[in-house]
């Protein structure tokens, strides 16, 4: 019933292997309220993300009608009310939501109790072509460090899906014609699977005195090459880490593979083009961590990079935001070329710079240092690699976590 999609969806996987090898080289609001930026204030009645993608594709399906997603995500901070946002930003055709649930994750594809969600008071809302919807909140008692599932009821025909692919995080469907099953406790409805995250971009919880840390970046900020399934992206540890203490933070994720500072395409849009939609207008945002620059070394020179990494940083500071710069890390011997003496030159020139920026940033993480091979600073360490010489394993992603001063982050934390 869903052949075509699925024909897709293996097209896809094969574009994504071979992107990500070589990710190295090289508003329409529907809904009461729209997301609060970084100047909202963040206290009981003020919204926080908890959890946050970005939206990096879209591509056409044939044949897609009353079919029902259910994705699990991985919540940073908790709060007393819920409320999720929708993205359609590449879509040439508007989406329908019949019905949207949340709740928390049982086993698998069940849920141990969904809470139906409205949007204007309206069970049903349709989100246009390059446009966005946001939930009414809900009374729900969301846990720090928990898994939440958001469900969607795609009614009648879609025909293009906006998604963040890569998601390291199976996501759960129905077949083609199976109708509502959003509000399922079971998971039996849910009968295939796929790696990405559609139509979902954001949830966002009211947390006393919370604010967000939000880490722009790459493939090894969206987690490419860490376990699937296990949320051991670098900053999934950090919410660890955050949220060991009160009052807690949220950590947002706006990596995306292959992602530059200095250009980017239609559904990859340069850090520079997309700092508004992923960064400055996330709810509760307070400090950026840029981790980016990798895949500028190839077609950019370091005066290049660093000229986006000041506007980026100081776009940040207008909005009141901190901002931590990080180190960009090695990757001599990678699998599939592309490290050259001079890119190297590049790299060390960058690092320089976000070491000592002259105010441009308000503090650094030295993630270079945190996985480097100490015989071989040009290389990754070899505790710390994947095997393919550029994206940090697990327990890489466990160092950059780690490397991060939480001092600096500007949250007032009471624990280091």
């Amino acid at each position: 019933m869903h052949g075509p999609f699925l024909m897709h969806v293996g097209v896809r996987s094969t574009y994504r292997g071979f992107a990500a090898l070589l990710l190295a080289l090289v508003a329409v609001v529907a809904g009461p309220v729209a997301p609060a930026g970084a100047a909202q204030a963040v206290d009981g009645r003020g919204w926080t993300g908890t959890w946050a993608t970005a939206p990096s594709e879209h591509y056409e399906v044939s044949g897609m009608s009353e079919v029902t997603v259910r994705m699990p995500v991985r919540t940073s901070v908790g709060g007393s009310q819920v409320r999720v946002r929708l993205s359609n930003a590449y879509a040439t055709q508007p989406v329908t939501i019949g019905h949207a649930t949340v709740g928390l994750r049982d086993t698998g594809s069940a849920v141990k109790r969904p809470h139906d969600l409205r949007f204007g008071g309206k069970r049903q809302v349709t989100v246009p072509a390059g446009g966005e919807a946001v939930s009414d909140a809900v009374d729900f008692s969301v846990p720090a460090r928990a898994d939440l599932v958001v469900s969607l009821y795609l009614s009648g025909q879609v025909t293009h899906i906006t998604d963040h692919w890569w998601a390291q995080q199976t996501v759960y469907w129905t077949d083609y014609g199976a109708g509502d099953h959003a509000a399922d406790a079971g998971g039996d409805a849910f009968t295939w699977t796929t790696t990405s995250w559609p139509f979902l971009s954001g949830v966002d919880v009211t947390a006393p005195r919370a604010g967000a840390v939000v880490a722009l970046g790459d493939s090894i900020t969206d987690g490419s090459y860490s376990t699937a399934d296990t949320n051991q992206r670098w900053p999934d540890l950090l919410s660890e880490r955050l949220n060991a203490c009160l009052p807690g933070a949220g950590v947002l994720n706006a990596g995306i593979t292959s992602n530059r500072i200095t250009a980017g395409t239609e559904t990859n849009p340069s850090a520079l083009d997309r700092l508004d939609r992923d960064v400055l207008s996330q709810p509760g945002a307070r400090t950026l961590i840029l981790f980016e620059g990798i895949n500028d070394l190839g077609g950019a020179g370091a005066e290049q990079i660093i000229a986006g990494m000041t506007e980026i940083a100081a776009r940040a500071h207008q909005r009141g935001m901190r901002v931590v710069g990080g180190t960009i890390t090695p990757y001599k011997d990678f699998t599939w070329g592309g490290w050259t003496e001079e890119r190297e030159d590049r790299r060390q020139q960058v690092n320089a710079f976000v070491r000592d920026s002259g105010g441009v940033f308000d503090d650094y993480a030295d993630f270079d240092r945190a996985v480097r091979d100490p015989a071989d600073p040009q290389r990754l360490g070899p505790a710390y690699d994947s095997g393919d010489h550029l994206h940090p394993n697990d327990a890489g992603m466990r160092a950059f976590a780690d490397s991060v001063d939480l001092t600096s982050l500007g949250l007032g934390r009471g624990c280091s």
